[in-house]
């Protein structure tokens, strides 16, 4: 969720929530229901749905980032029906079962950084800053991304760069990657860009960062298999009407949303020619958005990271 400040506590270093206003009309179907937050991050969403939900309503806000739970914490801590949980959002069954939950009236996935996570140097997001490359989101995973850099052969650094951050060079940039190594290990943010520049020249090689950071982000974090298994689970875990919001940002995120929503309302297999359904598959979902919904500009004016912002929603049949 990558936006602007708002606040003079530690949440201004969050996000100013991207499609506030859309994301409430979609999401909140009862004032008394339950919700889950699988990506609560400064809360900046989630303050302003517990403002039109009831007493009786229940609010799970998870977020694998301990540093955001703890903003989350102060910033929400006038309400006393939201709980607060440390977890990977594609783990939410666990702590549905952990609280005795079984069914949800909605979940809200925001995917993305926030500016806190972007703009801290120990958190190694960035080619801005000159820092060691971690890029995890969860600090207790193992695995950063110098781990990665140092370990992988050329062709899975190539297919990494290639697949996740639609890099053109990854080819040439692998190669360099694996020439560098043979001279010392790459642990920081300058050595990567420097490795890019010998080649991307000038002033086109600001893209190419872009794109390898966000490349190895999502394998760190493993972003892309996380949100399908998160996508996959939420069937079972909608009541009847529930509903499923999801903000992407960029459009390998989006892709998979988009195409899990399509799947579930219309998963008929039968061939296209066949006058009547004989495979036996009935719709799961209803794609409440025929197309992405996107910041207005206004929103953009305000909070430029609102931009990239991709807002789909399906409901439960």
């Amino acid at each position: 969720m990558l936006s602007s400040t708002v606040m003079n506590d530690d949440s201004q270093f969050y996000h100013q929530p991207v499609l506030l206003e859309e994301v409430i009309s979609f999401l909140v179907t009862r004032p008394d229901g339950i919700y889950l937050d699988g990506t609560l991050g400064g809360g900046g969403h989630a303050e302003n749905i517990l403002k039109i939900l009831n007493k009786k309503a229940r609010y799970l806000g998870l977020d694998q980032d301990t540093e955001a739970l703890e903003t989350s914490r102060i910033r929400l801590k006038a309400f006393s029906n939201i709980s607060f949980h440390h977890a990977n959002f594609a783990d939410f069954d666990s702590v549905l079962t952990a609280q005795g939950i079984p069914l949800l009236d909605g979940i809200l996935l925001d995917l993305g950084l926030s500016s806190r996570q972007i703009d801290s140097p120990a958190r190694g997001f960035s080619y801005m800053q000159d820092t060691d490359l971690d890029m995890r989101m969860n600090r207790e995973d193992p695995q950063t991304a110098a781990d990665l850099l140092n370990s992988l052969d050329e062709k899975s650094l190539s297919d990494l760069f290639y697949n996740f951050g639609e890099e053109r060079q990854s080819r040439q940039i692998a190669r360099e990657i694996l020439a560098y190594r043979k001279k010392q290990a790459i642990l920081t943010s300058g050595q990567l860009t420097g490795i890019i520049d010998k080649v991307i020249p000038g002033r086109f090689a600001i893209k190419s960062y872009a794109r390898i950071f966000q490349a190895l982000r999502i394998a760190v974090n493993r972003e892309l298999s996380v949100l399908q298994d998160a996508l996959d689970r939420s069937i079972q875990y909608l009541d009847t009407g529930g509903r499923c919001v999801v903000i992407s940002y960029h459009s390998l995120e989006d892709r998979i949303v988009k195409t899990f929503f399509r799947e579930k309302a219309n998963p008929c297999t039968c061939p296209h020619e066949f006058p009547i359904c004989i495979c036996g598959k009935v719709p799961e979902m209803k794609i409440l958005t025929s197309k992405a919904v996107k910041a207005s500009d206004t929103e953009i004016r305000e909070n430029s990271r609102s931009r990239s912002a991709r807002l789909r929603v399906g409901e439960k049949l």
